[in-house]
């Protein structure tokens, strides 16, 4: 069966999404451009002519699937409520036990990067987008007096801190620690960044949620 001709920006696309598999499969270090080409039915050229090297398509997958996910989160901060409850909601959703990107594949790019420059750039220009939407949720709150935070930006590094090394806990070392111990810690941070009762954080999520049915 002959294959679908697709745009540029419609293979570009279609590579991205073999080689975001391919590196959670292999990981950064094994993947080749071979691998992503097979998966595809496409030549190795097909490949390089896209992403001239394997460096440069890594740098573009990882980043691919990095703003799909950056992306939910601008769409969670972004909702019509408080900003604690659009904090805890986005939080707990990039927690190692919610529903946000593959812990894996950021494993494997943080790893990837110590020796990748071109991948490093790509890591340090999205890791700083999340915690800049992170810090201005938090001056909004503030400055609206749900909480008090005299300096967002630090709290965001805080507690995105707090979740990439419990990621890293959870993914390389068989899950020490259980789902519920990490999202009251993850609780615990965000009332003390914000300088909130813990009931008060829980009570507003709950006061949040959908009716049933």
């Amino acid at each position: 069966m002959a294959r679908v001709r697709l745009n540029v920006a419609e293979r570009r696309e279609e590579l991205l999404r073999a080689a975001v598999e391919q590196i959670e499969i292999r990981g950064v270090s094994s993947v080749r451009i071979a691998d992503v080409a097979q998966v595809l039915g496409v030549s190795n050229a097909l490949v390089l002519y896209h992403f001239s090297t394997k460096e440069k398509l890594v740098a573009a997958a990882f980043a691919y699937a990095a703003e799909a996910d950056l992306a939910h989160l601008r769409k969670l901060l972004a909702r019509r409520t408080t900003a604690l409850r659009r904090l805890r909601a986005a939080v707990r959703w990039y927690a190692p036990t919610g529903t946000a990107k593959g812990w894996r594949l950021w494993i494997e790019g943080w790893a990837a990067s110590l020796r990748e420059p071109a991948l490093r750039v790509v890591a340090g220009d999205l890791d700083q987008q999340w915690k800049t939407e992170l810090a201005q949720v938090i001056e909004e709150g503030a400055a609206a007096g749900e909480f008090r935070c005299e300096d967002p930006r630090s709290a965001a590094w805080r507690l995105t801190a707090l979740l990439d090394g419990m990621a890293v806990q959870t993914t390389s070392y068989a899950g020490p620690l259980s789902r519920t111990t990490m999202l009251r810690w993850t609780d615990e941070a965000l009332a003390r960044e914000l300088g909130v009762d813990l009931a008060d954080l829980t009570g507003a999520a709950v006061a949040d949620a959908p009716a049933e049915g």
